[in-house]
């Protein structure tokens, strides 16, 4: 079983991200194993907030060059939720806009 303090890796800190915050919209780097129901409840858990629905993505590797040298980035998950119209905003966005 996975802890829930693993599943979340970061929060994705954007343009496009924060533009969601105030219609209680979310981007989360998560595990790249962690499944949707598992997703919604650590949020739910360590932001004290009810999860309306949970979309996942794969971001896939990207080849990076500097100079003659040839590498790729890593592979993550990205996970956007949305939260109830009820449910009270993440505070850890809300210092961000």
């Amino acid at each position: 079983m996975k802890a829930i303090q693993d599943i979340i890796v970061a929060p994705v800190i954007s343009e496009s991200s924060m533009r969601g915050v105030e219609s209680k919209h979310y981007v989360f780097k998560v595990r790249p194993d962690a499944t949707k129901p598992e997703i919604a409840k650590a949020v739910e858990t360590m932001f004290k907030v009810k999860v309306a629905s949970v979309n996942t993505t794969n971001m896939k590797r990207k080849q990076k060059r500097l100079g003659v040298h040839v590498g790729y980035t890593s592979a993550w998950k990205k996970a956007f939720v949305t939260l109830t119209e009820n449910s009270k905003p993440i505070e850890f966005f809300e210092g961000l806009n």
